[in-house]
């Protein structure tokens, strides 16, 4: 009958919409959570970003050729080597 099959539509309807409900709720929570761990990271963003900003003066070339730079970095080498060869004994003048 009409009545019974009105009477099953609306309470399927009403579990529907009790569904959807929930439901939103749900994702309403996660979006939530979703936007404060958003702003969370941005915030760790851009603390990182003005540190490396701070950092890229201390990084970039000081007006150092390459040559120099290379010339530099030979001369270590030799020094250690020689303090190695000193401790290891080799070459005690």
């Amino acid at each position: 009958t009409f009545m019974t099959d009105s009477k099953v539509d609306k309470e399927a309807k009403t579990k529907d919409i009790e569904h959807k409900t929930a439901k939103k709720q749900d994702e309403t929570q996660a979006l939530t959570v979703k936007r404060e761990d958003l702003e969370g990271t941005q915030k760790e963003l851009d603390a990182a970003l003005a540190y490396f900003d701070k950092l890229k003066p201390s990084c970039v070339d000081a007006g150092v050729s390459y040559e120099d730079r290379v010339a530099r970095r030979k001369e270590e080498i030799e020094s250690l080597q020689e303090a190695l060869r000193i401790l290891n004994g080799e070459d005690i003048a």
